[in-house]
C-alpha cells in the first residue's frame, strides 16, 4: 500500500477506531444499566443483570453465523450489516424508555449483542487491512484497542452521572449516552458506505478427500482454554457490574451512591488500560503462562480482601472524573471496593493469555478454535447473572465468591490445563 493509497484510508481507519471503541461503549453500558432496571422496575440484582446477559447470550447465537457472513459478504458489508443492527439495537433501547418496558429494554440489548460480535468479527482485521499489514497494522489494532478501553472507562462515569439520585432512576435519564451512540453508529455508517475499502485476501483452503476425524475440540487444554475465555470474560464483568450495584445501594453508606459507583467502576476499566500498556510493553519477555499465573493469583488474593474486609471500613481511593475534562479525584468508598478495582490490573492481560495458550500447537485448526472463542465470550452474560442471584440472597459480598472461583480456574489452566498432551495429532 503506498503513501497516496494510506492517505486516502484515513477517514475510514479513524472511523473504525471509533467502531473499536463503540464495541466497549455499548457492551460496558448494559452492566451499569442494572442499577436503573432494579430502581425504575423495582426488580432484583439477578433481573437488573438480565439486560448484561441479553448482550452477551448474543454471541453464543452469532459467534459462528458471523465468521460465515464474513466469508460470503466481505468485511466492509459485514461492517455495514453490524452498525445498522446495532443502531437498531440501541434503538429499540431508547423506545424502551419511552414505553417504560423493561421487556423492550432487553430485546434492545439482545439485538445489540449481535451487532457487537459481527463488530469483534471484522474490526480487527479489517484495521489491519486498511493499515497495509505489518507493524502499522498492528500499530493500528492497539490503537483501537487503547480507545476501546477509553471508551469502557468513560461509559459507567457517564451513566452514574445521569442517574443522579438512584431512587429516581430512569431509563429516560440515560438517553443521551444511547443518543450518543446512534449518532456514532450513523456517522461511521455513511462514511463506510461511500468510501471505497480494501478486501483483505482471503486464501480458500483445498477441499480434501480426506475427512479428518480431528478438530480444535479434540485438544484438551484448547477444550479447558475455551472454558477459561467463558469464564475470564464473566469475571472480567462480574467484578465492576456488582460493584456498580453494591456501592450504587444506600446501605453501603456512599454518599452521592449512582455517581459515585460511576466513577469507581470507571476506574476499574482505566486500570484495565493501564493494564494492557503494562502487558504490551513486557509481553516479548514474559511468557503468556507466567503471566496469567501471577495476575488469576493477584486477583484471588483482591477478591479475598473485598469480601472478608468490614464494610463499614472507609478508604478514600483515586477515581476518573469527567466534567469540563477528564481529571483525577478522590471518592470515599468502602475498602471492599479498592480491592475490586484495582482487579482491573490483573483482568487487563487474561484475554491475551488465554488465547495464546489454548490455540498453541493447533495449527491447521486455529481458525476454528477463534471462531468458538467468540462464542464463549456469552460467560459474560451468564456468569454475572449468576453472581447477581446469589447477591439477592446472600448480600453482594457473599456474590464475589464466582469470580474467586473463576480466578481459581484460571490459575489451574495457568500451572495445568494449559499443557497440551495431544501432540500425536496432525495439525498441517
Amino acid at each position: 500500500m503506498n503513501s497516496t493509497q494510506q492517505k486516502n484510508y484515513a477517514l475510514p481507519i479513524i472511523m473504525m477506531i471509533l467502531l473499536f471503541g463503540m464495541i466497549s461503549f455499548v457492551t460496558n453500558l448494559a452492566a451499569p444499566m442494572g442499577v436503573v432496571l432494579k430502581n425504575q422496575f423495582g426488580v432484583s440484582n439477578f433481573m437488573g443483570m438480565l439486560g448484561n446477559f441479553a448482550n452477551f447470550i448474543a454471541y453464543a447465537v452469532m459467534g459462528i453465523p458471523a465468521g460465515k457472513l464474513l466469508e460470503k459478504a466481505g468485511y466492509k458489508k459485514t461492517a455495514l450489516l453490524a452498525i445498522a443492527v446495532g443502531f437498531i439495537g440501541v434503538g429499540i433501547q431508547v423506545l424502551s424508555g419511552t414505553a417504560g418496558s423493561f421487556a423492550v429494554y432487553l430485546l434492545g440489548a439482545f439485538v445489540a449483542g449481535f451487532s457487537m460480535c459481527m463488530l469483534n468479527t471484522v474490526v480487527n482485521p479489517m484495521l489491519n487491512t486498511l493499515g497495509g499489514g505489518g507493524n502499522k497494522g498492528n500499530q493500528l489494532i492497539q490503537v483501537g484497542g487503547s480507545f476501546n478501553s477509553l471508551m469502557g472507562t468513560l461509559v459507567p462515569i457517564l451513566v452514574g452521572a445521569l442517574i443522579g439520585e438512584v431512587s429516581k432512576a430512569n431509563i429516560t435519564d440515560v438517553y443521551p449516552v444511547m443518543y450518543m451512540a446512534m449518532g456514532i453508529f450513523a456517522l461511521v455508517g455513511i462514511v463506510l458506505y461511500f468510501v471505497s475499502i480494501p478486501e483483505p485476501h482471503t486464501v480458500k483452503a483445498e477441499v480434501s478427500l480426506d475427512k479428518s476425524p480431528y478438530s480444535a475440540w479434540s485438544f484438551r487444554h484448547f477444550v479447558m482454554g475455551a472454558v477459561a475465555i467463558g469464564v475470564y470474560v464473566g469475571i472480567e464483568v462480574g467484578i465492576p457490574g456488582t460493584m456498580m450495584l453494591f456501592i450504587a445501594d444506600p446501605s453501603t453508606g456512599v454518599a452521592n451512591g449512582a455517581s459515585s459507583a460511576g466513577v469507581v467502576v470507571g476506574t476499574y476499566w482505566f486500570l484495565m488500560l493501564v493494564g494492557r500498556f503494562i502487558g504490551a510493553s513486557i509481553g516479548a519477555k514474559v511468557s503468556s503462562k507466567t503471566m496469567l499465573t501471577v495476575v488469576s493469583g493477584l486477583g484471588l488474593v483482591l477478591v479475598a480482601l473485598a469480601i472478608f474486609s468490614p464494610v463499614a471500613s472507609k478508604v478514600s481511593m483515586p477515581v476518573i472524573n469527567t466534567g469540563a475534562a477528564i481529571s483525577l479525584g478522590m471518592a470515599e468508598v468502602p475498602v471492599n471496593a479498592l480491592f475490586l478495582v484495582l482487579c482491573g490490573l490483573c483482568t487487563s492481560v487474561m484475554w491475551g493469555g488465554i488465547f495464546n495458550l489454548a490455540v498453541e500447537g493447533l495449527g491447521k485448526y486455529v481458525a476454528a478454535a477463534s471462531g468458538i472463542f467468540m462464542m464463549m465470550v456469552c460467560g459474560g452474560g451468564i456468569l454475572p447473572l449468576i453472581q447477581n442471584a446469589i447477591a439477592d440472597a446472600a448480600g453482594y459480598l457473599t456474590s464475589y465468591w464466582i469470580p474467586f472461583l473463576g480466578l481459581a480456574y484460571l490459575l489451574f489452566y495457568a500451572l495445568i490445563g494449559s499443557k497440551n498432551i495431544n501432540k500425536d495429532i496432525p495439525v498441517n
